[in-house]
């Protein structure tokens, strides 16, 4: 298949902390690529280096056959980007907008409404592009945003974070059109998140970042695959002794607590539900409850690094800032 994005070595520092680590990835044409991972990990630096908004420390990279250093002029002309953070101007209309986009994009005046109609009609807001944007709800302004990105005809769209904050009936709808795009336009999208459902549902393939790094890489299946087994989710009083016992008595060397649970991944759960209660109660401890169920993307990231994504991070916003000041260092 045709590699539309291809990183080499690509590397971003902050003074002494490095935010993307000696990055190699590739893109398919027409596929939606994930970049998963907590605050911090490297994703939005990732993507801000990929559309030439930061430079890289070192490496390179190419975005539609063109080198972001080198080509960095045509690269822009060849991307969409929705950012993390709002970048629309709410004193004017959502009609205003696209068009003021349209112009900066260079799109030639006789195609400017009929794609600004087009792109409206996707996100469902025909019947309010001529309300100001300070009237928009939230989940407006998200839509909007993806519409503007789309109006210059991009071959890759670059969404950060792109549900971040919304309720989970606009996150649906959001995902909608995210689907959409890859199913009747041609078009790549490329989005960060750290939210697993939403990688799990929308991406054909999931990098999964930690630190400034690539710790796996495969598809939602395949990732879930590699724990080979149910993962069995224990309440109990006494969660440090259990976690012990589990290891000693059973052999099964993976127990952790998180969230007030004792979480086991094993082969063949079913049959060891039994065993795990005759140990905890042999040994006076009372289980509240224990269920079981399939291996998640949590449950994938928690495997390569030791902690949940919703681990605290000091790296965050690093990234964040510099690509919040919107200039090229």
């Amino acid at each position: 298949m045709n590699k539309v994005i291809e990183t080499f070595k690509l590397t971003r520092m902050f003074n002494e902390l490095t935010a993307v680590d000696h990055l190699d990835i590739s893109v398919e044409a027409g596929e939606i690529f994930g970049l998963l991972g907590p605050n911090g990990a490297g994703k939005t630096t990732t993507i801000s280096m990929l559309c030439t908004i930061l430079k890289p420390t070192s490496g390179t990279a190419k975005v539609n056959g063109f080198d972001i250093v080198k080509e960095s002029r045509q690269v822009r002309k060849s991307i969409g980007i929705v950012f993390q953070d709002p970048s629309i101007d709410d004193r004017m209309t959502g009609r205003e907008n696209l068009f003021m986009h349209a112009n900066l994009y260079g799109v030639p005046l006789s195609e400017q409404k009929s794609r600004i109609d087009n792109v409206l009609k996707l996100v469902e807001l025909e019947d309010r592009a001529d309300d100001l944007m300070r009237t928009y709800s939230g989940g407006m302004r998200r839509r909007l945003e993806l519409a503007r990105g789309l109006i210059h005809y991009p071959k890759v769209l670059f969404l950060d974070e792109p549900t971040l904050g919304l309720d989970p009936q606009t996150r649906d709808h959001v995902w909608k059109y995210i689907r959409e795009l890859k199913e009747n336009h041609d078009i790549t999208i490329v989005l960060t998140t750290h939210y697993m459902d939403e990688a799990d549902k929308l991406c054909d393939r999931i990098a999964i970042m930690d630190y400034g790094k690539i710790i796996a890489l495969d598809t939602p299946a395949k990732l879930k695959e590699t724990l080979e087994g149910d993962v069995v989710i224990i309440k109990a009083n006494n969660l440090e002794t259990l976690s012990a016992l589990i290891t000693e008595k059973l052999g099964l060397q993976n127990a952790r607590i998180i969230n007030g649970t004792v979480e086991v991944t094993m082969k063949n759960g079913k049959s060891m539900l039994p065993r795990i209660v005759e140990v905890a109660t042999q040994n006076n401890i009372f289980v509240e409850s224990i269920a079981l169920r399939e291996p998640n993307l949590e449950d994938v990231f928690l495997y390569y690094t030791g902690r949940t994504i919703r681990a605290d991070s000091s790296r965050e916003r690093h990234g964040f800032l510099a690509i919040a000041r919107r200039r090229i260092k």
